[in-house]
């Protein structure tokens, strides 16, 4: 029997995953996989701050699916075959032990993300992977007679060089602009057309990026006029607001967010644990306790003294006033500071190197059973060239070792 030949696209964490898997449960399957760039795995080497943001701690699906704000009904079926508890599994079966951190993030015990580049590059060598550097595919034609009598799809890549494929595995991630997407668009797939979902918030001239560098533990960010609403640690930068509470809005309002031009008010609570209305029940009691004691030196809030002071200042309160001698006029300022200070964003920064994007191949022409396209049988995708996206977290991750997983287990089984 003449020896079947897979071809992946993309030598990302979706693409690399696919191939070694499906040459490991296939040793008849000759595996191949095209990188347009001359780095394998780029994102999974700068995730986490260059630890690796491997997956979440999560092992209930219905929980899980709830931090995927596009595609979430896809990855619910798709998870019921490869969830986080197997992500887990795989990579410790191949001498990579992960661990939780508070925040759900899970990490490679080492903390350096070239731990899970080595495990995965171990594999793909170990099943004899044939990895194409500085290869883009220019054009694909499905399903086509190539020259010897047989269907297969026809990969060309630069000076118009045609690979021949029994099955081809689209794994090469997101693109930002819609036009990149012409050559799977012309395979008669629907594309969304993408956005960035994983940025920070930019505002340009406002006093409080001369906090930069400061972070706050526990915030509470709404979009002014939107149900958009997330809680977490804040980072001021100089550009503007990022941490996750901001990383998560930018991935839930991704699509409102580019219609209004990045332009919009983000509402901060300094104190969820306190609306106006508590933070009143509990200020004379504060006011007793702190009563000779200079304002600008104790509080009983969880926040940096540094950003304490900045909010006394936008009430005119100065350096020398005691809790004590507060005005009422100064101190209603304070409490709305607190609880909801407003900024006005105008303009948006990709978060480090970690681009996303939400949009893509739209996910009603994929079945998630086997990641096999509706329209052409043989045609396979894994990760970000879908239209899914999570929050920051190792959402994104997960998808892909899913995804990669799935489509592998399918075309192995074929």
């Amino acid at each position: 029997m003449k020896q079947k030949h897979l071809v992946v696209v993309g030598g990302g964490a979706a693409g690399i995953f696919t191939a070694v898997n499906a040459a490991r449960m296939n040793a008849g399957l000759k595996v191949t996989v095209l990188e347009k760039s001359g780095k394998l795995l780029s994102k999974v080497r700068i995730s986490g701050g260059g630890r690796c943001n491997v997956t979440h701690y999560c092992f209930e699906i219905s929980e899980m699916i709830k931090n995927y704000p596009r595609g979430a009904n896809f990855v619910k079926k798709a998870f019921h075959q490869f969830f986080t508890t197997d992500t887990m599994r795989w990579f410790e079966e191949r001498g990579v032990k992960l661990k939780a951190e508070k925040d759900g993030r899970m990490f490679p015990v080492t903390d350096r993300s070239e731990t899970i580049i080595e495990c995965l590059l171990r594999e793909a060598d170990r099943y004899q992977v044939d990895i194409r550097m500085n290869t883009e595919v220019k054009r694909l034609e499905p399903g086509n007679d190539v020259g010897d009598g047989e269907k297969r799809f026809a990969v060309y890549g630069p000076d118009a060089v045609c690979i021949k494929a029994d099955y081809l595995c689209i794994a090469c991630g997101g693109y930002p602009k819609p036009g990149q997407y012409q050559w799977l668009s012309a395979l008669g797939h629907r594309v969304v057309d993408p956005v960035p979902s994983l940025f920070t918030f930019n505002m340009p001239g406002n006093e409080i990026t001369s906090l930069m560098g400061l972070s706050v533990r526990s915030t509470k960010v709404k979009v002014a006029g939107t149900r958009l609403v997330e809680t977490g640690p804040l980072l001021i930068t100089h550009w503007g607001l990022s941490g996750p509470a901001i990383l998560r809005l930018s991935a839930r309002g991704a699509e409102w967010l580019a219609e209004e031009q990045y332009r919009f008010t983000v509402i901060v609570n300094w104190t969820p644990l306190y609306n106006e209305q508590a933070l009143r029940e509990e200020w004379m009691g504060w006011r007793q306790q702190y009563a000779a004691n200079k304002i600008y030196q104790r509080h009983p809030f969880e926040l940096p003294l540094r950003l304490w002071q900045y909010l006394l200042k936008q009430c005119d309160i100065n350096e020398s006033r005691r809790w004590g001698d507060l005005l009422g006029v100064q101190q209603n300022c304070l409490m709305q500071h607190l609880t909801a200070s407003t900024y006005e964003v105008r303009g948006k920064t990709t978060f480090k190197e970690e681009f996303v994007t939400c949009g893509g191949i739209d996910v009603s022409e994929i079945d998630p059973n086997t990641m096999q396209s509706k329209k052409h049988p043989g045609l396979f995708f894994a990760g970000e060239i879908m239209n899914v996206d999570g929050v920051t977290g190792g959402f994104n991750f997960q998808h892909a070792w899913t995804s990669g997983w799935i489509a592998a287990k399918t075309l192995a089984e074929n």
